[in-house]
């Protein structure tokens, strides 16, 4: 991954919905928000999406939109997965519907990540800080 693109992924805006009046904010680099703290517990957890795989824009709306439902069923075949929808907005502009989801460990993200083509996600466990997690 080439220092601009990550660059983008640090400078991202990581929010998750909590519920329809809170939003949370994750930091790479940076310790959870304590209203995350509170529903993740002792559990591991990624925000990951399945849109724009490799990074690229170029992908048709539709196409965007079934993949992130596979990731979506993906997750909701984990029993012990707690799914919260989520959006990585970029400070240029771009947004990516995203989901943060509690249970699955890293072997499994790694592996949904792939399948869908994506460069990075962000991971952590408990109340450690937020992880890059480039799979290049």
């Amino acid at each position: 991954m080439d220092r601009a693109l990550l660059d983008a992924f640090r400078a991202t805006d990581y929010l998750v919905c909590i519920d329809a009046a809170e939003w949370a904010d994750i930091r790479i680099d940076q310790p959870l928000p304590s209203s995350l703290q509170a529903l993740v517990g002792a559990r591991c957890w990624g925000f990951i999406t399945a849109w724009n795989p490799r990074a690229e824009t170029t992908r048709a709306p539709a196409d965007n939109l079934a993949a992130q439902r596979e990731l979506l069923g993906a997750l909701r075949a984990w029993p012990e997965a707690v799914i919260h929808p989520a959006i990585g907005i970029g400070r240029t502009g771009w947004s990516e519907p995203s989901l943060f989801v509690i249970g699955p460990d890293i072997a499994t993200l790694d592996a949904l990540a792939r399948r869908h083509e994506q460069l990075a996600y962000i991971h952590g466990h408990a109340n450690s800080i937020a992880h890059l997690r480039v799979l290049e």
